[in-house]
């Protein structure tokens, strides 16, 4: 695909949207091209990264600053156990076996509890403690294990993020099935929708400042207090969560308090957003675009979210909480993903993205009065989302290996894959 499509055919499309009259400004029509190329490029390249954008990718430098209240303490046992690691381990593969861990722990709990209201055995909860631990401590020292080796590249802090996109999804679901949220349907929504967007934001202040920020109360310590909340409900069972305490559930309470440390991260967040902390051209991106612009990806699929659960005639949420909230999770975990990528490559973020067609045809089928069943489509939805964030990562993963001469999971090779990249847009 050239870089820039010719007259007569951008003219032949215009055309045919019906936006080619006397009174449109140059502007305008600037902008249909502009929307028209980036359609065309997702239909027939979708999520392929530019020549310009891997020499920015290679270029990038991990910059990280704060550190949390259990750092200090748990260095000591990150320290023990990476000398347990063989050298010849890539740091990807450790990273990738905890996530592993981490989804099977939390599928066993899914398939005893698929809507977060049934108790399932005690085993189920440790089991998923037992996993979001061993995630936790493999995830904080795949990146000992680069420097270890002298492996640490801009792969390995995508490869990081990316797995941690998708293990927010199911550690969320893991909270509400472990306190049986579910009996509080829209509580367990807001807690699955809160996590992904206190993750996204994260890294959105992080495109915007160049930096990712740590608070005292950060990844490690929450990650601990689900690991202790899962453990309680596998000793004295989930019913121990209906507690009251002060004529309020525990559950409730515990839910209450996450919300209001989300909301003091979130302010946070916004005050480096929105406070002219951002490192590009006026207080920008590092992108040199616009610092509001990724609000509009995650409210998008927020806004998705709600509309198709309270539309929806037949309880589509409510039937299968943990399944919708998933599909919603996966999307954003791809979305996630692509502004990590616009960082580390200091490039912009298209709005269109080929994930949202999953929940485009929940979307679609309830405009249409639901000719579908909405629990089948609902599955077909979840597993097409699944399949595109896999293809995109295993995209990505390969384009970058190759760009930089080294195998994803094998740090005793240096063999590129051939692996076309899109031509820039100018």
């Amino acid at each position: 695909m050239s870089d820039k499509l010719p007259a007569e055919t951008t003219d032949t499309v215009l055309i045919r949207l019906g936006h080619k009259d006397a009174n449109n400004s140059p502007r305008n029509s600037s902008k249909m091209v502009s929307l028209t190329q980036s359609l065309l490029r997702h239909l027939t390249a979708p999520d392929l990264l530019s020549q310009s954008q891997l020499k920015r990718l290679k270029e990038h430098k991990y910059s990280a600053e704060g550190t949390s209240l259990f750092d200090a303490p748990m260095q000591v046992f990150w320290r023990w156990l990476i000398e347990q690691i063989p050298k010849t381990v890539a740091p990807n593969t450790i990273t990738i076996a905890g996530l592993a861990l981490n989804i099977l722990g939390a599928v066993i709990l899914m398939l005893f509890s698929p809507t977060a209201t049934e108790p399932a055995p005690s085993w189920a909860y440790l089991t998923a403690a037992v996993t979001l631990f061993i995630y936790q401590a493999l995830d904080a020292v795949d990146g000992k294990q680069a420097r270890r080796t002298q492996t640490s590249t801009p792969m390995g802090e995508l490869f990081d993020h990316g797995c941690d996109s998708v293990s927010i999804v199911f550690v969320s679901i893991e909270f509400s099935i472990s306190t049986q949220l579910g009996e509080w349907p829209e509580l367990f929504f807001v807690t699955t929708v809160l996590s992904i967007l206190m993750f996204y934001s994260a890294h959105w202040q992080t495109y915007v400042s160049g930096t990712l920020h740590f608070g005292k109360f950060d990844v490690t310590e929450s990650q601990l207090t689900l690991v202790a909340i899962f453990s309680l409900s596998a000793f004295f069972g989930p019913q121990i969560w209906a507690y009251k305490v002060l004529g309020v559930e525990l559950k409730v309470v515990v839910f209450m308090m996450a919300v209001v440390m989300a909301l003091i991260a979130f302010l946070s967040y916004l005050r480096v957003i929105l406070g002219g902390g951002g490192k590009g051209k006026d207080g920008s991106t590092v992108a040199d675009t616009s610092v509001i612009a990724p609000a509009l990806h995650i409210g998008f699929i927020i806004l998705l979210a709600v509309i198709i659960k309270q539309k929806s005639h037949t309880g589509l949420y409510e039937n299968q909480p943990c399944i919708y909230l998933l599909m919603f999770g996966t999307v954003a975990a791809k979305i996630t993903n692509k502004l990590v990528v616009a960082h580390m490559s200091k490039s912009a973020m298209d709005l269109l993205d080929t994930v949202f067609i999953g929940p485009g045809l929940l979307f679609l089928n309830q405009y249409f009065d639901t000719p579908l069943p909405e629990h089948i489509l609902l599955w077909i939805a979840m597993i097409y989302c699944m399949a595109d964030l896999i293809r995109y990562a295993i995209l990505v993963c390969q384009q970058i290996s190759v760009n930089l001469g080294i195998y994803c999971f094998d740090i005793t090779q240096r063999r590129p894959i051939q692996v076309s990249a899109r031509p820039a847009l100018k």
